[in-house]
């Protein structure tokens, strides 16, 4: 009778070390599982808003170049003598540079962060920057027909605006 009950006994703690031990497995997996899910979250959320951040601040830049391009129809279009709209078209030209050194820093964090589809609007876009620059540079230099030029050049650049846009929104969207 002691062998029987030495037996159920040993055989009973058996049963309880081996419960323990796929109980502790088991929440020890769980726990790693849930972990793994919640920096996968955490991680698409980094992504997400830096992503965004980026993506915000370039449609800001070309903003605010575009307001610059606005600058210049509108002195074109004032009517004053050349010579008064002349040192007007020379600040913008000076302030389209330091806004294009900002707009190029904002496609490199882009194509730091991605994803590849956005990068290539992004680059589009500053791409469709040097059409009015350069026409812009022939105005200055009394280029013919070069205000005409300037003009035509708008709507291609706004048109790579509005593609990074929506380029962008799917990327923000897709994750």
């Amino acid at each position: 009778m002691i062998d029987s009950a030495l037996w159920i006994s040993s055989l009973t703690a058996g049963t309880a070390v081996l419960a323990s031990w796929v109980t502790s497995s088991g929440t020890s997996r769980a726990a790693q599982i849930q972990a793994s899910a919640t920096e996968r979250i955490q991680r698409t959320a980094e992504v997400r808003d830096a992503r965004k951040s980026a993506y915000v601040s370039l449609i800001g830049q070309a903003h605010r170049m575009a307001e610059l391009y606005w600058t210049v129809s509108d002195t074109l279009a004032s009517g004053l003598p050349r010579g008064e709209q002349l040192p007007a078209l020379k600040e913008v030209r000076t302030s389209l540079r330091e806004e294009y050194g900002k707009l190029r820093h904002s496609i490199w964090v882009i194509y730091l962060e991605g994803p590849d589809e956005v990068a290539a609007a992004a680059e589009e876009l500053r791409l469709a920057t040097r059409p009015p620059y350069r026409a812009l540079e022939q105005i200055i230099t009394g280029g013919l027909g070069a205000g005409a030029t300037f003009e035509e050049c708008y709507d291609p650049f706004w048109n790579s605006v509005l593609s990074f846009v929506a380029a962008a929104r799917s990327a923000v969207h897709e994750l």
